[in-house]
């Protein structure tokens, strides 16, 4: 593991655990050439995902990508980092036993609609507004609506 400070290419790992969602390993490292110390973490990745833009483009799958698209949606809104990462950590899992290689964008944004739907209502409509391009008030007014019909079916399940 390369040390992001100096660059060196001997680095020394000195404390491994399980992480906190038991999915990845954290790694306290030294550098042994600066004395800087950093934290890695190491995932199991099952195959290599591709993603098929909507302009047929593919791309390797990037998690961190599915975690900011998570935090912009979550800006500002009182929901716990430990659950934006168990809700990207179910996302991952389900593409990659799925057993395709190459998922399109839109069935990787209908997952995290659904994700932010129990997350958070206000987050759930700032990325609906982006994934289905809203472009008039009555795009919004259609979401609340569903919102609030939900909330009357399920009053203690928001």
């Amino acid at each position: 593991m390369r040390c992001p400070y100096c660059g060196s290419e001997d680095t020394q790992v000195k404390d491994s655990r399980p992480a906190e969602d038991n999915t990845s390993i954290r790694r306290r490292r030294i550098c042994p050439d600066c004395g800087g110390r950093f934290t890695t973490f190491e995932r199991v990745q099952l195959r290599e995902l591709m993603v098929i833009k909507k302009t047929g483009r593919k791309v390797p799958f990037d998690r961190d990508k599915l975690v900011r698209s998570f935090e912009i949606a979550l800006r500002k809104r009182p929901v716990d980092r430990d659950r934006i990462e168990r809700a990207v950590s179910g996302i991952v899992r389900r593409l990659e036993s799925s057993g395709e290689t190459e998922i399109s964008s839109e069935q990787i944004g209908l997952q995290v609609l659904e994700a932010l739907k129990s997350l958070d209502d206000v987050a759930f409509v700032r990325y609906a507004s982006v994934y289905r391009d809203f472009s008039h008030a009555e795009d919004f007014e259609q979401v609340i609506t569903e919102i609030n019909a939900k909330i009357a079916r399920d009053p203690l399940d928001t």
